[in-house]
């Protein structure tokens, strides 16, 4: 669904402090806002105790049923003392509220630096919460919530880009050709795929939604959690060449087999996830547009060489799609 054009317009400083205050909670005044657009996220400062986090969700993305299913998911993984930082909830066991007409959640403050994925050992520690995360995702389905398929990751996002006319005039007939050709592979992947489990995932665990302590890694924003293929939590932590990323599977899978067993056809999926992940990209840009904050955060997309390097990026993705599938 689009949002409102200035979702956020009435969101101040003040209101901020405001609305975490409303729950009882004495602020000292300091604030802090953290690195998100699709929602806006503070981090508010306590007279007594450790900062809190208070997300407010963007107005009309999501249907509190849906967010509730977010939450009631990350709870659930929380009691199984697994390392997410899930919402607070309060004396009526609500996780969701109301202030001026946002809805927000507030959560605890958890520190910790970029994951260490260079190390055997550390990506073995990520397989095996992984798996633990997926083995809870799997207990049950999600109601309110999509899942990632090629037709609201793909079909859809292609289709918004050129009715919205984003894309320069004279590109619009080779990206058009080209997405038209991708989704066709990306669907001859998925038969050869076949019918894989589709399951509760964090859905956006890239390393930036992972915090890395000396305790290990903890999951963060699970905004985007979404039904799918377990390999949709795994293939965005690996990074360059074949050989490297085939290496970094198995260490991971050598973890998240400790708990879950993997369905291996799932890795047909790898390039078709990462391609349907970079024209979804788009699309979100496009579709938030008219928030002031994308044209200041994101000035490049509205140019004629985000798309040449976007066309050149998909036509590497298209070679890729074409490649065997990783060995592990």
């Amino acid at each position: 669904m689009q949002s409102d054009p200035h979702p956020y317009e009435s969101l101040t400083p003040d209101m901020v402090l405001q609305a975490v205050e409303s729950f009882g909670y004495l602020s000292n005044g300091r604030q802090l806002a953290l690195n998100s657009y699709e929602n806006r996220v503070y981090q508010v400062g306590m007279e007594q105790g450790e900062p809190l986090i208070v997300k407010f969700y963007r107005p009309g993305r999501w249907s509190d049923d849906a967010i509730l299913e977010e939450h009631a998911f990350t709870l659930a993984l929380a009691e199984r003392e697994l390392p997410v930082v899930a919402p607070l909830v309060d004396a009526e066991g609500q996780s969701l509220h109301q202030y001026a007409g946002f809805r927000l959640a507030l959560f605890p403050r958890r520190g910790g630096h970029w994951p260490e994925l260079d190390k055997a050992e550390h990506r073995e520690w990520m397989g095996r919460f992984l798996a633990q995360i997926h083995v809870v995702g799997a207990s049950q389905p999600f109601q309110h919530r999509p899942a990632i398929t090629v037709e609201n990751f793909g079909d859809e996002s292609v289709a918004y880009l050129l009715e919205h006319d984003f894309i320069p005039q004279e590109l619009q007939l080779a990206y058009r050709t080209l997405a038209e050709d991708l989704l066709q592979q990306i669907r001859r992947a998925y038969e050869r795929a076949g019918a894989v489990d589709s399951i509760r995932l964090h859905g956006d665990c890239h390393p930036g939604n992972i915090l890395w302590t000396d305790s290990g890694p903890h999951f963060v924003d699970f905004d985007d959690t979404r039904s799918g293929p377990a390999i949709q939590d795994l293939w965005m932590l690996l990074s360059g060449e074949r050989q490297e990323m085939s290496l970094q599977l198995s260490d991971i899978l050598a973890g998240y087999e400790m708990f879950r067993e993997f369905d291996t056809r799932e890795l047909h999926l790898i390039e078709a996830l990462r391609t349907l992940r970079m024209l979804h990209y788009s699309a979100w840009l496009a579709r938030r547009w008219q928030d002031p904050a994308f044209p200041h955060n994101f000035p490049w997309f509205n140019s004629s060489r985000y798309w040449e390097d976007q066309i050149l990026s998909l036509r590497e993705q298209a070679a890729k799609l074409d490649e065997p599938i990783l060995m592990v």
